[in-house]
């Protein structure tokens, strides 16, 4: 499965990319599952990934839940959430 993650604002600045294009050969890979098999790569994109971390997520352009199944060529994102006033 290929696809395109993109990271915004503070994940991006800990990571040090914008982008990158991942291919995973599996079936079925939910949004957990990615975001856990991203962690596991090294321990910066674990920590910036982590789990207690309040992260959003889009799937080409909409905001999903973290057990929403991706699909081959998907542009997942990857934000902290936002506040304003």
């Amino acid at each position: 499965m290929k696809l395109t993650i993109k990271y915004f604002a503070s994940i991006r600045e800990q990571l040090g990319i914008t982008e990158e294009i991942v291919v995973i050969d599996v079936p079925h890979l939910t949004i957990d599952g990615l975001r856990s098999r991203l962690g596991s790569r090294d321990a910066r994109t674990a920590d910036a990934l982590r789990d207690g971390r309040p992260v959003r997520i889009a799937v080409n352009y909409e905001i999903v839940a973290p057990t929403f199944v991706l699909r081959q060529d998907s542009e997942i994102a990857f934000f902290p959430p936002v506040t304003g006033g």
